[in-house]
């Protein structure tokens, strides 16, 4: 494995592959998301995204936490500034969050996140992009901002439409907790594994199949089912299916489309899967 060149303390970034694997690293803070980690997370995104042999973002925590959601140090700060006479610094302070929840659930790359202890508030939120999530056993998730007297602002749209409105609510109105169990059954993740072997298994095999997927075709394939979300009204869905369709000729008349169609006649990998 590559060690890549960010390791900034609070969130280490290596290569491994066609994935870039990214550690929240603030052990001590069960990886709480300071804006300092959210900057080093929207650089490493966009580096990524301009790297056309990236295909996969892994997002985990260190020390047994996913993340516990915002920094109680970026608040004070915030505080401050109002006392100061920035009265918008906390909106701002918030707003930047949302930012990174944003571009992180529209890249073009495939976002695998490995779900560990606690996962609270905007670690909920960064959990709820991720296009593939797998969860411990050990993982707990909850919406505690109603319990501080507080508002999940940036995160409630993306926990909305990962798990529906009426289980969202269930969590938010009640500050409620729940387990690697019920997320799976509510649908929040796709997958729970029993112990810490068993997690690194089904990360394992995710990305290995990642990998069997063409870059152009994946990239193309998220944009369409981004696009499809909510379901288009009728009007909407007309223009939509006609684009994919066009979609649909280019990636078979393009070298993707053809180096497949020879793989498989031939019988062996595509060019992409070595890679």
């Amino acid at each position: 494995m590559k060690i890549d060149e960010s390791a900034a303390g609070s969130l280490l970034a290596r290569r491994n592959g066609h994935t870039l694997h990214l550690t929240l690293n603030r052990v001590d803070q069960r990886n709480a998301l300071s804006l300092l980690m959210v900057d080093e997370l929207l650089s490493q995104l966009e580096r990524a995204e301009g790297d056309p042999t990236i295909r996969v973002l892994m997002m985990r925590g260190a020390g047994g936490n996913f993340s516990a959601g915002a920094d109680v140090g970026d608040m004070l700060t915030a505080q401050e500034k109002v006392e100061a006479g920035e009265t918008d610094a906390f909106a701002t302070m918030n707003r930047r969050f949302g930012t990174l929840l944003q571009k992180f659930d529209r890249t073009r790359l495939v976002t695998v996140a490995a779900l560990e202890g606690a996962i609270m508030g905007g670690g909920l939120g960064l959990a709820c992009i991720a296009d593939i999530a797998i969860a411990s056993a050990t993982a707990r998730f909850s919406l505690p901002e109603t319990r501080l007297g507080l508002v999940p602002a940036q995160v409630a749209p993306f926990i909305t439409a990962r798990i529906g409105p009426s289980q969202t609510r269930r969590l938010a109105l009640a500050g409620a907790s729940i387990n690697a169990d019920e997320a799976l059954r509510i649908g929040l993740v796709h997958e729970v594994a029993a112990d810490t072997g068993a997690l690194e298994t089904a990360l394992a095999n995710q990305l290995a199949a990642i990998g069997r997927c063409a870059p152009g075709a994946l990239a193309t394939t998220k944009r369409l089912l981004l696009e499809s979300s909510p379901v288009p009204v009728a009007g909407d869905r007309d223009r939509l299916l006609d684009r994919a369709a066009r979609q649909f000729s280019e990636a078979v008349q393009g070298n993707e489309g053809r180096e497949g169609t020879r793989a498989f006649i031939e019988k062996r990998p595509a060019e992409w899967q070595s890679q």
